[in-house]
């Protein structure tokens, strides 16, 4: 039951960090700023993509937890 809910949480955390980020763009743009330069991640954004890659993993492993017990 725990792992449920932990699972839940971390599916909603995941898919609002997803939705939050948008493709080859800066978090100005989210608010209607445009920016066409393609650079590096940096500050929020870089903070924002790894956060992104560590709840993708925790959800991964709670699944596979969840599935062998």
């Amino acid at each position: 039951m725990t792992l449920d809910i932990i699972q839940l949480a971390l599916a909603i955390l995941l898919t609002g960090a997803v939705l939050i980020q948008t493709k080859n763009a800066g978090l100005g743009s989210i608010f209607g700023g445009s920016d066409n330069v393609q650079t590096t991640r940096r500050g929020v954004e870089q903070k924002l993509h790894i956060t992104t890659i560590v709840i993708a993993v925790l959800f991964f492993a709670v699944s596979l937890i969840n599935v062998l017990y």
